[in-house]
């Protein structure tokens, strides 16, 4: 387990997943590990950022990307929280909170879409 602080907050970590890329900007061996997070819809409007890059430590899996959100409190917590009508894509194929992630991944966070 890793502790960071990032914007004057403890970020903690696991193995496979560290912080936000902020915190670590500048980093040239951290290149190809990084994420790429889209919020679209609601969760765009909601957590107000469209997308951003976050690093990982190697492979990881969209739970442990969820749960690091969701440890960021306010909004994050709100609109990621477990039971909350989330899906998640990984390179643009649905995913489950299983589902692994490498770097250079996108990871697409969407609320359910319904036709009319």
């Amino acid at each position: 387990m890793r502790r960071l602080v990032h914007a004057g907050r403890s970020i903690i970590g696991s193995s496979s997943l560290i912080w936000p890329t902020a915190a670590v900007r500048g980093s040239p061996d951290l290149a190809t590990s990084v994420v790429k997070l889209v919020f679209l819809a609601r969760l765009r409007e909601a957590l107000g950022t469209s997308h951003e890059r976050f690093a990982v430590a190697g492979p990881t899996t969209v739970g442990a990307i969820r749960a690091a959100l969701i440890e960021r409190g306010g909004a994050w917590s709100a609109e990621l929280a477990n039971g909350r009508a989330v899906r998640v894509a990984v390179n643009h194929e649905l995913a489950t909170g299983t589902t692994a992630v490498a770097p250079g991944d996108e990871v697409a966070f969407l609320p359910p879409v319904t036709g009319g």
